[in-house]
């Protein structure tokens, strides 16, 4: 894995100069700016002493609580070649709204994985052949605003959608339970 690694940061270096590599526990994390994403896929992907040829997982994280950077889309990559794993962070620089490029391009299932995450986090993917709601339906919006809402983001409300459908009872909370 180390070596896999090396090869990863040699050209992550040459794609940017800003990037960061992190190993926690034998897992390695390579962050890098949204700018650059689409081509360091491409090469990850298509350099042989890297394959990774398998795209596992599209999801987000929400910093809630950063002033920059809100978001970070998180991309999980396998090489069957290699046998190695490598998670890809990008941060989104927009809090109000966050776009990043699609990696449908790259990667084809990256279309529903994408889809997911802009469900759930609202953060668009440029280029997306057809970005749409996935779990929630189209018309999921906050009653008073009219804005779409998007249930993983943490300023979510958590006591759910004032004037939607009421809450089941919950009698731990009513003290109705002893």
């Amino acid at each position: 894995m180390k070596e896999i690694i090396k090869t990863v940061e040699s050209i992550a270096k040459t794609i940017s100069p800003y990037y960061e590599i992190v190993e926690f526990r034998n897992q390695y994390t390579l962050i890098v700016p949204v700018e650059r994403i689409v081509d360091l896929m491409i090469e990850l992907r298509d350099n042989p002493e890297t394959s990774f040829d398998m795209l596992i997982d599209v999801t987000a994280i929400d910093w809630l609580d950063k002033k920059e950077n809100r978001f970070e889309v998180v991309y999980f990559l396998y090489s069957n070649k290699h046998k190695a794993r490598l998670r890809v962070k990008v941060p989104v620089p927009d809090n109000e709204n966050p776009i990043c490029p699609t990696m449908v391009n790259v990667w084809q299932s990256a279309n529903w994985y994408e889809r997911e995450t802009y469900d759930m986090y609202g953060i668009r993917f440029e280029g997306h052949p057809d970005l749409r709601r996935f779990y929630m339906p189209e018309d999921f919006l906050d009653p008073e605003t009219g804005e779409p809402l998007y249930p993983l983001r943490k300023d979510f409300p958590l006591m759910g959608i004032p004037g939607s459908l009421p809450l089941p009872p919950y009698p731990e909370r009513d003290g109705e339970v002893k």
